[in-house]
């Protein structure tokens, strides 16, 4: 088609993100419990399509009200099980599974570490590296967040369940 053009359409979400809920302060682990597992179910949806949103951080959570909303899919990509590592590196520092640094392909489980450090940062203010909540969440934080995509929960759903 000659003259044709691209629309893109996008929804405006009246909140704050989660980045700028969090320097007023942290939240409680039932609050945190109640924001992950609503952005795991749009994980969900998005992963059960073969994509990964690749950039899950407080930044692209707005809160409308009680409401978790997952934004910004400029880094999502459809997983190519025959690939070995993505082709371009992308992902936000302190966020980004090790994979997504030219180590292997980013999956599902990439987004699933990401939201280890989510869950953190939301109880502690830190990067689970410098200091890792306590409890079962910290037992969570720590199998989001291994190093080996292997030992992470396998899929969202898991994580879900231990939450």
């Amino acid at each position: 088609m000659q003259g044709a053009e691209n629309l893109v359409l996008e929804e405006y979400i009246q909140g704050d993100t989660l980045g700028y809920l969090l320097r007023g302060g942290l939240f409680s682990p039932e609050e945190t419990r109640q924001t992950v597992l609503q952005i795991c179910r749009a994980l969900w949806v998005l992963h059960s399509i073969g994509a990964v949103h690749r950039d899950v951080k407080p930044e692209n959570i707005i809160l409308r009200g009680r409401e978790a909303v997952l934004i910004d899919f400029d880094a999502a990509r459809l997983h190519k099980p025959e690939h070995e590592m993505d082709t371009q590196i992308l992902g936000t520092t302190g966020f980004a599974a090790p994979e997504q640094y030219g180590l292997s392909q980013s999956d599902i489980r990439t987004d699933i570490y990401a939201l280890g450090v989510l869950i953190n940062v939301m109880l502690t203010g830190e990067h689970p590296s410098k200091k890792l909540a306590g409890g079962k969440m910290g037992r969570i934080v720590d199998r989001c967040t291994h190093v080996n995509p292997q030992h992470r929960y396998k899929n969202v759903l898991r994580l879900m369940e231990a939450l």
